[in-house]
């Protein structure tokens, strides 16, 4: 197994290595697991695999934590199929870590590329690691006690605006309340500590005024995505990507229109924020 540094923040190409592989070997799936934390996102070329086989592969990293606004695989239902077509084209292209409205927020996500376009539809990840140790110690001080409210509707409300939108969305609603995360968590396999808010979830920081909120959010939202703390991801049929949603947040770039993608997902659920 060969590992290639991404990007000077995060990221890692794995290199001769297969899914298969690390479903028969403990040993190697322990190797993938901290190479995961330790890069923060990770990488896999060539990685042709069936629905239920990248299934089996994912729940190796824990419990699959569902999404009610997603399609699932006909042959492995805790695959959330994320597509996106010139009739149905995806509607989210900001800056997010996974499913930050959940109470216990993803852990990882594994993302396997189905159907991908001929040209654009690349993915930036950005270590919400790097840009908390980047700030200042006052600023730090100040942001290690705040906590923030995180609403499904908020990430979700273009979809909630389309006729029927309520409706289908009704179950994923009332199984998603408003929660509350810290500002600051810290990562519970390595104590390191990121900034743990992001533009599509987010809705405000609470005990600060309306606009200090909002200004305090504008500038951290532009803070973490310094060009510096981030990478980038070409994608190819088959290509497998591994992230710590407690460390990053990622953003998808919607420049493929009107050719269709279709990607593969599974979110594994993760520990209260701290």
């Amino acid at each position: 197994m060969e590992v290639r540094k991404a990007g000077g923040a995060l990221g890692a190409h794995i290199d001769g290595v297969a899914l298969e592989h690390i479903l028969e070997s403990d040993a190697l799936y322990e190797d993938i697991r901290q190479l995961a934390v330790q890069h923060e996102v990770l990488f896999f070329r060539n990685q042709k695999v069936a629905p239920s086989v990248f299934q089996d592969f994912a729940e190796r990293f824990g419990t699959v934590l569902p999404h009610g606004a997603y399609a699932t695989a006909t042959d492995a239902p805790k695959v959330q199929v994320l597509e996106s077509t010139p009739e149905a084209p995806s509607k989210i292209e900001v800056w997010h870590s996974d499913m930050s409205f959940s109470a216990t927020p993803p852990s990882f996500t594994l993302l396997h590329g189905q159907v991908i376009p001929e040209y654009g539809g690349d993915t930036l990840w950005a270590s919400s690691t790097a840009a908390y140790e980047a700030l200042s110690e006052p600023l730090k001080a100040l942001l290690d006690g705040l906590t923030a409210v995180h609403d499904f509707r908020h990430g979700f409300a273009e979809s909630l605006a389309e006729p029927g939108g309520a409706e289908r969305l009704a179950d994923a609603i009332a199984a998603n309340p408003p929660v509350t995360h810290p500002v600051v968590r810290t990562h519970p396999e390595t104590g390191a500590k990121s900034l743990y808010v992001n533009a599509l979830f987010t809705t405000h920081i609470e005990d600060l005024t309306p606009l200090e909120s909002r200004r305090l959010l504008a500038f951290l939202y532009d803070h973490i995505v310094t060009p510096e703390f981030t990478v980038r991801l070409v994608w190819q049929p088959d290509t497998l990507a591994i992230w710590d949603n407690r460390a990053t947040q990622h953003k998808p770039v919607n420049d493929y229109f009107p050719q269709p993608r279709r990607l593969h997902r599974v979110t594994i659920e993760g520990e209260r924020t701290a």
